[in-house]
């Protein structure tokens, strides 16, 4: 009996669709691409009209002939790649290297993996959607064209083996730009002063505020003392008391971003991790009882719209778990947030209202049940009445100075009896001030704290994530294989989820700046994601953006090697000789920054760890300082004798004593701190 073929891109989702269509379809994985540009060359003709030139992947034209056989015998041909640029693609090229577009075929998508959703979408086939295709074809043909062009600079500056990418490039400088800001801050110092107080046998804290005539900054100790001294002896009255009500509204679904970020923060999943989870819960999982179950809706999206179906079933089922009154009124808050790409998808929710997380438990594994149950919290919650508080504020006065207190009692959870996060925590039941206006309230003790200001944190997998949605850069797709790209290129390094520069990174980073300023510009890339969703939207024509692109792009290397070739730099030769044949060691560059290797490579393969002198004693055992590297190429100034000494610093360490203690100073922000926090003295670099 003749069958309908589907083709899918996993053979999970294929086993997953199975099981919905019976024994009249066959259903066949493409593993993915099946052609693309070819890796030896840009691939791209330019002379052509920037036409490509595509290719059969490597190991992919056996599967191509199974897959022409059963065309053959198939009645109708369903590509069911996934509902976003990338599978409109991938489904194209199917269509083009099965020669489908002479016998027929029609595209399918779904958001989920459900009985209803497959079984409908085979019912809504389609053309294929040239647009999708050919915002992907500039996206792809744009970041070869930055790649294979920009590359060969950085192999003939720094090292082969580099890469240099379109939305990558623009990441590192993110990240190089936090970590310049790191460096360059200097503490503030400020005090604040806070008071515990008594009224009607019952204890509150409260904050110094100002006095009458508003806030008052404590930036010295000088300026807590006379405060603390007019104080000595106060009495202090009730100023005035408000009372008021909060509300915490629910949170929206998770997007691919969102769920990047809380996954990082909540699991400590990667991006990488959370993704290619997330991606077996959407294709499908074998459910004990249930059989292969795609538990997820489709996990690349940036909208926050939720079906009428889905809200009206989470409705029901919170209704049922927790009551009526904590179920939100309407479908949900907001669609999305950058014009319309993908708006056609769903947030990421589950997709069976029974396959609850303690249902599944059995059958998913640790990170899978972790992911899930995330998932469904979020989704739930989304879909809850807001948390309700009695906020409870006031302004408390003695000799003429102002004090704050503040509670907070919940008097209603909503959502948070289904999901907490990081911005929305469940604050611990509180009670409201027991205190009336006009009131005398006791001092109790009261005290002044030295703080000082913090430098902006360093970027993690989560908050870089978040910045590049914040800023249009990329696209939900993009940010996992973006960061674990410059992972791999020890272009960054990660150390307790924060993100570091490695002095590789800086390198390639100092060099896209120079010489290709446009490329690393935020506004710059911003616009282009913007110009290609003016492709999918069918308002602009994806040869256009190349046309104009590739000039300017060529013009920059062509400066970019002129110069290179005129400050091309040799191998430092150094007085270090090698053990095995003698020659004078040469100072080269390695994933992990410098080290040293015999002049006479591949003959002799004699290396050594580079341990650069500062021309700085260090203050623990009067050793040499020396510039070292962590093992994920972070670096760091150590002692020559470590690990015996253990003295290290992450800025550079001066020859200028401190002239008020004497002890090591080091460079910080365009000047010298003194590395002592008792003394922290801080002076001018001349």
């Amino acid at each position: 009996m003749a069958k309908n073929l589907v083709i899918v891109e996993s053979p999970a989702k294929a086993k997953t669709i199975k099981k919905f269509l019976g024994r009249d379809y066959e259903v066949m994985a493409s593993g993915g691409h099946v052609r693309d540009l070819p890796r030896s060359q840009m691939g791209v003709d330019v002379a052509n009209d920037f036409e490509p030139k595509y290719i059969t992947i490597r190991g992919k034209g056996e599967l191509l002939a199974s897959l022409r056989k059963e065309v053959k015998k198939a009645t109708h041909v369903y590509l069911a790649t996934d509902p976003d640029r990338e599978g409109e693609a991938i489904s194209w090229h199917l269509k083009e290297a099965l020669k489908l577009g002479e016998r027929g075929y029609q595209r399918i998508t779904f958001n989920e993996i459900t009985k209803n959703a497959v079984k409908n979408s085979i019912k809504e086939g389609r053309e294929i959607d040239m647009d999708l295709v050919d915002a992907q074809q500039a996206r792809r043909i744009l970041d070869r064209m930055v790649g294979y062009s920009i590359s060969p600079v950085l192999w003939k500056k720094v090292k082969r083996g580099l890469s240099a990418g379109r939305v990558q490039s623009v990441a590192l400088r993110l990240i190089c730009d936090r970590e310049a800001q790191i460096e360059a801050f200097l503490p503030e110092e400020y005090w604040s002063i806070e008071g515990s107080f008594s009224a009607n046998g019952k204890t509150f804290d409260a904050k110094f505020y100002g006095d009458e005539t508003g806030k008052l900054d404590l930036k010295k100790e000088e300026d807590v003392q006379k405060v603390l001294g007019a104080l000595e002896h106060a009495k202090f009255h009730v100023l005035d008391l408000r009372k008021s009500e909060r509300v915490r509204n629910a949170p929206l679904p998770f997007t691919t971003s969102t769920l990047q970020q809380e996954a990082s923060r909540a699991l400590n999943f990667s991006t990488q991790k959370t993704m290619r989870i997330a991606q077996q819960l959407y294709e499908g999982v074998d459910i004990k009882g249930h059989g292969t179950v795609g538990l997820i809706s489709y996990l690349r999206t940036d909208s926050t719209r939720i079906s009428d179906e889905a809200a009206a079933s989470a409705r029901e089922l919170i209704a049922e778990q927790y009551g009526p009154q904590y179920v939100g009124e309407g479908s949900g808050q907001v669609t999305r947030g950058n014009g319309n790409i993908q708006d056609a998808h769903e947030a990421i929710r589950p997709t069976y209202r029974e396959m609850s997380p303690t249902v599944v438990k059995e059958s998913l594994s640790r990170d899978q049940f972790r992911l899930y149950q995330l998932i469904w919290r979020r989704f739930l919650a989304s879909r809850m009445q807001a948390a309700r508080y009695e906020m409870t504020s006031a302004h408390i006065e003695g000799a003429g100075y102002v004090f704050t207190a503040s509670a907070s009692k919940l008097l209603f959870d909503g959502f948070l009896a289904a999901y907490t996060d990081e911005d929305n925590k469940r604050e611990p039941d509180g009670k409201s001030l027991a205190i009336e206006e006009g009131q005398e309230v006791q001092v109790l003790t009261i005290g002044g704290s030295q703080h000082f200001t913090q430098p902006p944190a360093h970027y993690t997998e989560a908050s870089l994530v978040k910045t590049l949605e914040e800023q249009g850069i990329g696209r939900p797709s993009t940010y996992a294989p973006t960061i674990t790209t410059i992972l791999a290129r020890k272009y960054i390094t990660k150390e307790n989820k924060n993100l570091y520069v490695t002095d590789l990174g800086q390198v390639v980073n100092d060099i896209m700046v120079q010489e290709f300023p446009e490329i690393v510009d935020v506004e710059f890339t911003v616009n282009m994601e913007a110009l290609l969703d003016g492709v999918e939207e069918g308002e602009v024509r994806w040869k256009s953006i190349v046309r104009n692109f590739y000039p300017d792009l060529m013009a920059e290397v062509d400066k970019a090697n002129e110069e290179l070739e005129k400050i091309e730099i040799a191998d430092e030769v150094t007085d270090e000789k090698c053990e095995l044949c003698g020659a004078n060691l040469v100072i080269k560059y390695g994933p992990h920054g410098k080290f040293l290797a015999c002049p006479n490579f591949p003959a002799c393969r004699f290396t050594k760890p580079y341990l650069e002198k500062i021309g700085v004693k260090c203050p623990k055992c009067g050793g040499e300082l020396v510039i070292r590297n962590t093992q994920k190429g972070r670096r760091f100034y150590g002692c020559e004798n470590g690990p015996t000494c253990d003295f290290m610093s992450w800025q550079r360490p001066s020859s200028k004593p401190c002239p008020v203690c004497g002890g090591l100073m080091v460079e910080k922000g365009g000047k010298l701190v003194c590395i002592d926090p008792e003394c922290g003295e801080v002076v001018p670099t001349i």
